[in-house]
């Protein structure tokens, strides 16, 4: 086994906390998830995170992905968390109520981070984005497996929609009642303005929704470079854990 480290994955709706093997990316033990916080202030946020940090007894360095953009620790968009969040150095007050030591980025960051060292867009050169469709859609971009953070492509127009995920998203699925086949198709169409913009070699989708592959993937056009995400809705839990390696 190889080193451990306990990974946080805070969403809109929910917070995910296991230990992960950074040798394998695997998930040692049980992984636990509470709903997040509403209103999702930082003092409640950081006390779930606290208290569920306690409960696994973990004393290490811990990493967090965080659902915002996120410069230098400190919170730039409130998209998918309550806006009392932006301006907050979020590193030192998670350092803070959680007694260790803290690393994190963006989630959709850490979930590209993830796929990078352990799943689909591993070894795979030029531009990869990594999308996770669920409270909003979030992004990560990699440049031959370098980080390109903070690019929020769940902020773009489409369709007279802006941000696009208030109507592409998992969210927008649940909220509207849609099929599987009227959401794959707004999937499709999101799926194709992200490839016509950027041409990536390889899209890997992952949030929840990746849980649920074989009820949408049909959807998607062939012609896309779409794969689901190797480590699906943990692929963000494990990026973030690496970050504290």
């Amino acid at each position: 086994m190889g080193t451990l480290r306990l990974g946080i994955d805070i969403g809109g709706s929910g917070i995910k906390v296991a230990i992960v093997d950074l040798e394998t990316g695997s998930l040692v033990g049980e992984r636990v998830r509470i709903d997040t916080p509403e209103p999702a202030t930082p003092q409640a946020v950081c006390a779930a995170v606290a208290g569920l940090v306690n409960d696994f007894g973990y004393e290490g360095p811990i990493g967090v992905g965080f659902p915002a953009i996120v410069v230098d620790s400190v919170v730039h968009t409130a998209n998918n968390i309550d806006s009392s969040w932006i301006g907050v150095d979020a590193r030192a007050m998670l350092a803070d109520v959680t007694g260790r030591q803290v690393s994190m980025v963006n989630d959709a960051d850490a979930a590209a981070l993830c796929e990078a060292r352990f799943g689909a867009a591993r070894e795979v050169k030029g531009l990869v984005i990594v999308l996770t469709f669920g409270s909003g859609i979030g992004s990560g971009v990699l440049v031959d497996g370098v980080l390109v953070p903070n690019v929020e492509l769940g902020g773009l127009e489409l369709d007279g929609h802006r941000p696009a995920e208030v109507h592409f998203s998992a969210k927008a699925r649940r909220r509207e009642d849609l099929s599987w086949e009227e959401w794959g198709g707004r999937a499709n169409r999101f799926l194709l303005h992200v490839n016509s913009v950027f041409s990536p070699r390889l899209i890997a989708v992952g949030g929840g929704v990746a849980r649920k592959w074989d009820l949408w993937s049909e959807y998607i056009d062939d012609s896309l470079p779409v794969v689901r995400a190797a480590l699906a809705n943990d692929a963000g839990l494990v990026g973030a854990a690496t970050l504290a390696g």
